[in-house]
């Protein structure tokens, strides 16, 4: 088990609008950081600038901020709420990673800095493939969500289609970040928090590895398989965005009679086998 040191801020997890205390730990992110002479920060999905927010919380503490939000219900109660505010830039649309709207375009039509003080990242879908995308930018704090039904040790990433909504999980994100000069400082349930790296040996932590950072497990799903060929899991049992049931009884591959070690296998088996070996061959090419 990981250390206590080597997750310092975890201790500090609260909301006040965040899902999963995050706005606890960017508050100690920015007491340690050197102070910004001109705050800023940007949310995409941004929601109605409140709910399930990473930036709400710095806004009420006299951030500037630009929210970005796709669905026009949504917008429509963002501008609402900020209609009054000139601190606060009000965006409709998606943010991509592809011209004419990838972040650094969106954010070159707004007066904000190139190294502002945080992005959060929250669009279910292409976040590593906007951020990576976001190269004229480059914000001291991301919080960038990633799926968490994935294990720690996965390296994996969505296709890059604006249509797909897999998510990608928090080791390529980590990937992505030592390759843009980050470094990961906190995994909450649903996010990964990062710092750039000049700014990391403040923050005192011993391990930032996923499985260090990472206390939260229980929306992982692990799939193996037993010696006669049964799909088998083990740890959650619901699809947590649909609250479908997920059962292993659906997930088999192998009809229930050729679910034996194939040593076992009778003759006739064995030619079942054999043929079941060849179909699977031919849908394969």
């Amino acid at each position: 088990m990981p250390s206590p040191v080597a997750r310092p801020l975890a201790d500090f997890a609260r909301n006040e609008f965040s899902q999963a205390g995050e706005d606890g730990i960017l508050e100690r992110i920015f007491q340690l950081l050197p102070p910004a002479a001109d705050p800023w920060c940007v949310e995409f999905g941004a929601w109605d600038g409140e709910h399930l927010s990473n930036t709400a919380a710095l806004i009420r503490r006299g951030y500037s901020a630009v929210l970005i939000e796709a669905n026009e219900a949504r917008f429509q109660a963002l501008q609402a709420k900020f209609q009054a505010g000139g601190k606060i830039i009000c965006q409709s649309g998606f943010v991509q990673f592809q011209p004419p709207d990838t972040l650094d375009e969106r954010l070159a039509r707004t007066p904000i800095p190139t190294d502002f003080d945080l992005l959060s990242v929250d669009i279910d879908g292409n976040d590593y493939h906007v951020w990576e995308a976001c190269t004229r930018y480059r914000p001291r704090v991301v919080v960038i969500e990633f799926n968490p039904t994935i294990a720690d040790e996965v390296d994996w990433v969505q296709p890059r289609d604006m249509a797909c909504q897999h998510g990608c999980s928090a080791a390529a994100l980590a990937r992505l970040a030592q390759a843009k000069g980050y470094e990961a400082v906190a995994i909450t349930t649903n996010n990964v928090i990062f710092v750039d790296r000049i700014y990391y040996p403040l923050l005192g932590i011993a391990d930032n590895s996923v499985r260090s950072l990472r206390s939260d497990r229980s929306l992982i799903t692990y799939l193996f398989y037993g010696y006669d060929g049964a799909v088998l899991t083990s740890g959650n049992s619901v699809i947590p965005w649909h609250q479908a049931p997920l059962r292993s009884s659906r997930l088999q591959h192998l009809p229930r009679w050729l679910r034996k070690y194939p040593d076992d296998y009778n003759p006739l088996q064995r030619i079942a086998y054999r043929g079941l070996r060849k179909f699977w061959s031919l849908r394969a090419k």
